[in-house]
């Protein structure tokens, strides 16, 4: 009898440690986040299923590696294919290696879609362009079309009438998320690739519409501000102390002076700007109209949307850049001649 008891104990540990087993490998192998996150990673010609392998888990889609060897010895891989693909934190390594064993055109990066921080929609058409096959001249042209833009005006919260304005010069300028996107469309098109940035800047600026709201703007509004203060800021750190400066002018109804927005009136690039370009007759030339540009000059990254909601309150109402980027601040226009004259560089 004692020695069943013996039996029965060692069946009941050993059973309790295969189950122990069973799950641990079984949790090691899954995903290793619930979240959607996209991930690429290149698969080089003649890795092995180990190399791949290290190669997920260098990509982060490795739970846990040892559980990922004991797979691999467990299920037998012969015709795994190198290829640049786009894989995600929630996929479990069964699922990995299932799409690198039978490539599905949905994980395979095509091409490959960047549109950088502060940079105006003709910039941004060219990189849209480049993909498309098509002229950016009619990439501009699409984004133009008046019925494609109130499509998007009943689609996204944060769009509406303003940008149908007869004088502002485009009409998605500040609109589309400065971020990388992976194709993996045969046969993308430009709707489908503009609708992965303004999803993007749907989910990025979702998350400060009360901020927004508490600031008393719309989003059209707050776009523009933003986009000033991004094209106006080298660094950083200055953004939020820039946004006060521009704050403050706003404050008290004054004109902003921002020579970005006179640029962008001209469609110029440049620092230097003369009192003969001051003088142009655009609804952008903050030299000229009081209160915001008419819209946006730019696209606006996260860290100046953050900047924007959180600026720093402080009684300066100028500012210059040096050589360098960095910024002198100044409370009075006197202190700010002083400041131009020791420190001008253009």
């Amino acid at each position: 009898m004692k020695n069943k008891k013996i039996i029965v104990i060692i069946s009941g540990i050993i059973v309790v440690l295969i189950v122990g087993m069973i799950i641990f490998y079984n949790v090691g192998i899954s995903a290793t986040s619930s979240k959607d996150e996209e991930v690429i990673v290149t698969i080089e010609q003649g890795s092995t299923a180990s190399q791949m392998l290290d190669t997920l888990d260098e990509a982060g889609l490795v739970k846990n590696k040892l559980c990922g060897q004991i797979f691999l010895k467990l299920n037998h891989y012969d015709n795994l294919q190198a290829n640049t693909y786009v894989l995600n934190k929630n996929m479990s390594l069964s699922q990995i290696f299932s799409v690198i064993e039978d490539p599905d055109i949905q994980y395979i990066l095509l091409s490959k879609l960047t549109i950088k921080e502060g940079t105006t929609i003709p910039e941004v058409a060219k990189e849209f362009a480049g993909i498309l096959d098509i002229s950016a001249d009619e990439v501009i042209k699409q984004w133009d079309d008046q019925d494609y833009l109130q499509s998007l005006i009943d689609e996204y919260w944060f769009m509406d009438e303003s940008i149908l304005d007869k004088d502002i010069l485009y009409p998605l300028e500040g609109y589309l998320y400065p971020e990388t996107y992976y194709i993996t469309e045969q046969e993308p098109d430009l709707k489908s690739m503009t609708k992965l940035a303004l999803d993007m800047m749907d989910e990025r600026l979702s998350a400060y519409q009360e901020d927004i709201e508490k600031m008393g703007w719309t989003p059209h509004q707050f776009l523009t501000f933003a986009s000033v203060v991004e094209r106006e800021s080298l660094y950083d750190e200055d953004r939020p102390k820039i946004a006060g400066v521009f704050m403050n002018r706003l404050n008290k109804d004054m004109l902003l002076q921002s020579d970005i927005t006179v640029n962008y009136a001209w469609q110029r690039t440049g620092v230097d700007v003369s009192v003969a370009h001051t003088q142009i007759d655009s609804r952008y030339n903050t030299y000229k109209y009081t209160g915001l540009p008419i819209g946006p000059i730019s696209t606006v990254s996260k860290v100046t949307i953050e900047a924007c909601i959180n600026y720093v309150h402080h009684d300066d109402y100028y500012f210059f850049a040096k050589e360098d980027g960095t910024v002198i601040y100044s409370h009075t226009y006197k202190e700010h001649q002083k400041a131009v004259e020791e420190n001008r560089w253009y």
